[in-house]
This record gives structure tokens, C-alpha cells and sequence, in this order.
């Protein structure tokens, strides 16, 4: 027997991405370019942020992970920006009757620096999910020399979403 579950007026979702640093790539953080000797080894543009920002979504209504509706083994997807995946994920959050109120990001990057870029990384997630951007917070952690981000082999991206019902 299936139970049926209350409306909620809140949701909560949870993303994680994690892809191999390689020279001679480009680094897409958030959907901003950085400025790197190395970037995302990925099928599409290796944006770790957008990738867990995107599982979090999916997740929070309970619609599977970016593999399920982006396989890598999908070749329309290859080299694809991961601006236009948000795109197509914000509909399906949208009809299950939720918005999105507010997303906490956190960066793991040893190098380089991302202070000067957090900035522009919040107006870009600002603008891809249309939210004020007091409701963006981009925080950038390193790993302390340990492996695999901390010896500079990685970069991960944690986001959490608060959604909210909106019908």
C-alpha cells in the first residue's frame, strides 16, 4: 500500500559534483568562465556548481540526478554549456508546483583563488534561476593539501536548495 505524502510548503535538495582537473581545459564555475592553466576533465563543460546545483533541484522534487536526463554517453551533450541544462531542469521543478527561494554553494578548489570571482559566480546563478541575489551564497573552501582537490586533481561543488511551494 502507497502512502500519500502531505504537501509540503517547503522542500529541501542536496547536490554534490566532484570532476578531475587536466591542463589545457577551461574552468566553468556557477557559469563563469575562471581564469586557470587547468579545467574540468567532463562530457559537457565540467561546471561542478551547475552539476550539483542541478542535482539539488532534481532531488528536492524527487525527479532522479543530472545522469538521468543528461547521460554522458549521450553525444548531443558533449562539450554542452551547463547554463542550458539549468534551463531545461527549471521547468520540471516548476511543474511540480515549487520555486526556488534560496541556494547555498559551497566551492572545494585549492587553486586558483576564487575570492575575486564569487561575486560574478552569485549574479550568474542569480540570473539563471531569476532570484535576487541575497538569495545566492557562494562560499569557496580549500581541501589543506589534501587529496584528491587539495593536491590541486580536483574540484568538487556542494549546493543545497530550499524550495518552495509556489501553487
Amino acid at each position: 500500500m502507497t502512502k500519500t505524502a502531505p504537501v509540503l510548503p517547503f522542500k529541501i535538495g542536496q547536490g554534490y559534483d566532484l570532476h578531475r582537473l587536466v591542463v589545457g581545459q577551461k574552468l566553468m564555475i556557477g557559469g563563469v568562465q575562471i581564469e586557470s592553466p587547468v579545467g574540468c576533465e567532463a562530457h559537457s563543460d565540467g561546471d561542478v556548481v551547475l552539476h550539483a546545483l542541478i542535482d539539488a533541484l532534481l532531488g528536492a522534487c524527487a525527479l532522479g540526478d543530472i545522469g538521468d536526463h543528461f547521460p554522458p554517453s549521450d553525444d548531443q551533450y558533449k562539450g554542452m554549456d551547463s547554463s542550458a541544462f539549468v534551463a531545461k531542469v527549471l521547468p520540471l521543478v516548476t511543474d511540480t508546483g515549487y520555486g526556488t527561494g534560496n541556494v547555498d554553494v559551497t566551492i572545494f578548489l585549492e587553486k586558483p583563488k576564487l575570492g575575486p570571482y564569487k561575486l560574478a559566480i552569485r549574479e550568474k546563478l542569480a540570473q539563471l534561476l531569476d532570484l535576487p541575489l541575497h538569495c545566492i551564497s557562494v562560499k569557496a573552501k580549500t581541501a589543506e593539501k589534501f587529496p584528491p582537490v587539495g593536491t590541486q586533481e580536483a574540484i568538487a561543488a556542494s549546493v543545497t536548495v530550499l524550495l518552495y511551494l509556489s501553487t
